[in-house]
């Protein structure tokens, strides 16, 4: 029997004695496109950064194919929010990127010719090799998302997290980056998305989680992304429950 890509098991993480996350189940079998999703305070993105051991768990075990994750972080890549990031410190677009590289070589090798073009190639796929020479706090917030997606490229990962990728960005910067996670996905990766707009889950993801401390529910768009379950999730703070719910039949009718 084949390993579970990720499997996440009674999954506890708590700040200050107050659970953040609770009794966490959660398992990816076959690669796509997952979306996580859930009101503000759900622990989103501390589900992230749980399995990439940035944040301890008071209970619980995570296992990427079949062996403890943090065994595993050559295969999988992180991209945080935006706004975790120094933009001010001084490095330019291309050696953030080549930065990508230095998983696989280890500290006491430095980036020769194939990095380098593997650098290169990252940044035309994200359409910013224009801008390589470029200080990273010099550029709009689309444009750095762009780079931290190619960086994100170069480490040639099998498993993707990423932290509100499109907080912030123009329609062009997200449409380019969801093509690149639509063909990535097709190549056999694995892309978990915390993502902050409803509107677009029908339309760029395959499977979703709805989160709120605990586990809504979860699994393929076209079941699970219902009305019932977003008034689980959200109650009477989600307000546009009956557009969401049409926006999700008409993907049916389309598919």
């Amino acid at each position: 029997m084949t390993a579970a890509i990720l499997d996440i098991h009674d999954m506890t993480v708590a700040y200050d004695r107050r659970p953040v996350l609770w009794n966490i189940d959660y398992t990816i079998s076959e690669p796509g496109l997952t979306a996580i999703v859930g009101p503000n305070g759900a622990g989103k993105s501390t589900m992230i950064r749980s399995v990439m051991g940035l944040v301890p768990m008071v209970s619980g075990e995570v296992t990427a194919w079949g062996q403890p994750a943090g065994s595993q972080l050559d295969r999988i890549s992180y991209v945080p929010q935006r706004g975790s990031v120094d933009w001010d410190f001084p490095i330019s677009v291309f050696e953030t990127v080549l930065m990508g590289t230095y998983g696989a070589l280890g500290w006491f090798r430095r980036p020769g010719r194939k990095q380098k073009a593997l650098a290169a190639e990252c940044l035309e796929r994200v359409g910013m090799q224009d801008f390589a020479q470029r200080q990273i706090g010099r550029l709009s917030g689309g444009q750095q998302q762009r780079v931290f997606l190619a960086r994100a490229l170069a480490q040639q990962a099998d498993l993707y997290f990423m932290d509100e990728p499109m907080a912030g960005v123009d329609a062009a910067t997200e449409r380019i980056v969801f093509d690149l996670l639509r063909s990535l996905s097709e190549e056999g990766r694995t892309i978990v998305v915390v993502h902050h707009d409803l509107r677009t889950v029908a339309e760029y993801f395959d499977n979703v989680v709805l989160l709120n401390v605990r586990v809504v529910a979860s699994g393929p768009v076209a079941t699970t992304f219902t009305s019932d379950n977003l008034q689980a999730t959200y109650g009477g703070r989600l307000t546009v429950l009956d557009q969401m719910a049409e926006a999700v039949q008409k993907q049916k009718e389309t598919t």
